[in-house]
């Protein structure tokens, strides 16, 4: 796909790998719809869109509930007429054991990473159906695909994820809708610090995983990648 003039929506887009996607797809001349949940954030990413000459929207969105998804969709379509892509970039881990992970925090990770990139398909296929075609990209991760000590509710709800997606893929395979999924391995971003669960439990899961080896640039230009070459599926090799 020709990103140029192209409408893309991006969740999660004031920090990491949605940041710096927002930046790669600027510069490709795509016209951005960013949400997060930190205001501050969000316009500073704006401004530097903007200040570059590109064209962008902002919503504030917790994306914890469904009908936040929903709705950031729902404006984007309407302030653009149109959405091109939908990048379901916004995540959050919960670290403990099988043994101990609290129900709570696995609840809650489940609305942010696999209700709301449901909730934001199923607003958008509708409307990528009417204008001929579409992408969208689920951001997931490597540890679907590991077994890590302490990521077991994390990894769980990306491939859950990545069975949405699959699914979605040969669904829409037919209408002009292409869905892909992208893994990113462990970025340098402050994601861990941001994990769900006590002090000792993100510890302990830090120092079970292996350090950063990807910039949240690298995988933002892989991103980019898989929504031009309208792959199934792309990795950060």
């Amino acid at each position: 796909m020709d990103i140029s003039g192209k409408v893309v929506l991006i969740t999660g887009a004031s920090m990491g790998i949605g940041r710096a996607a927002a930046l790669r797809f600027a510069q490709a001349g795509a016209r951005l719809a960013l949400t997060a949940r930190s205001v501050a954030l969000l316009q500073e990413v704006a401004a530097e869109i903007r200040a570059a000459g590109g064209e962008v929207f902002t919503l504030s969105a917790d994306l914890y509930a469904p009908d936040e998804a929903r709705r950031v969709v729902t404006e984007t379509l309407h302030h653009f007429g149109r959405l091109d892509i939908l990048i379901n970039n916004a995540g959050q881990a919960a670290a403990g054991d099988v043994e101990r992970v609290s129900l709570e925090h696995f609840d809650r990770i489940m609305h942010l990473n696999v209700y709301a990139p449901l909730a934001a398909m199923q607003t958008a296929i509708p409307a990528m159906r009417a204008q001929g075609g579409g992408l969208v990209i689920n951001v997931s991760s490597m540890v679907s695909k590991m077994h890590i000590p302490g990521l077991s509710a994390y990894a769980a709800t990306k491939v859950a994820l990545n069975m949405l997606t699959d699914t979605a893929r040969g669904e829409l395979a037919e209408e002009g809708i292409k869905v892909i999924t992208v893994y990113p391995r462990l970025t340098s971003t402050g994601f861990g610090e941001h994990s769900l669960g006590n002090r000792e439990e993100r510890r302990r899961q830090r120092e079970g995983t292996p350090q950063p080896v990807d910039t949240p640039e690298h995988v933002a230009d892989r991103i980019y990648q898989a929504a031009v070459d309208e792959v199934d599926e792309m990795f950060m090799a």
